[in-house]
């Protein structure tokens, strides 16, 4: 289980969101990507910043209430979202989750993004690893 990263685990069929996106378009995304959230990168996939659905909820809120039409995703995301490396251990990563941390990490290597890796991504390999469950008697020990 040590030997698994992060590039075993993330996706990387999810297109990130591009600054000036119109804040509609993100949630667009989000639910059809099902996540909580999305790297905000420049056009060299350099990753800018991060915008949560929580992040879209509150900028919808207020722009609604004030009439102030569709905001775009750079008036809301965070800018100092953290990152992982490709080559990061899960186990590591999934020692670092906890309450107030982020559910989504982007990917990043050699500075660009290549991908995001969920909380229930690291859980599901967990539980496919077996780590913590009762295994089938069937099932190896170094599945």
């Amino acid at each position: 289980m040590r030997s698994l990263k992060v590039s075993d685990v993330m996706s990387n069929h999810i297109e990130p969101v591009r600054c000036g996106t119109l804040l509609t378009r993100v949630v667009k995304s989000l639910l059809q990507n099902h996540v909580t959230g999305l790297p905000v990168v420049d056009d060299q996939r350099h990753v800018l910043g991060f915008v949560s659905e929580q992040d879209c909820i509150h900028a919808l809120l207020v722009s609604s209430y004030h009439c102030e039409g569709d905001p775009i995703v750079d008036d809301v995301m965070f800018r100092e979202p953290v990152t992982v490396s490709p080559d990061m251990a899960v186990v590591d990563l999934a020692q670092n989750l906890g309450a107030g941390k982020p559910k989504v990490y982007p990917v990043v290597d050699h500075g660009k993004l290549i991908g995001i890796v969920t909380r229930t991504a690291i859980l599901a390999e967990l539980a496919r690893a077996g780590c913590g469950i009762e295994l089938p008697k069937y099932a190896s020990a170094d599945d």
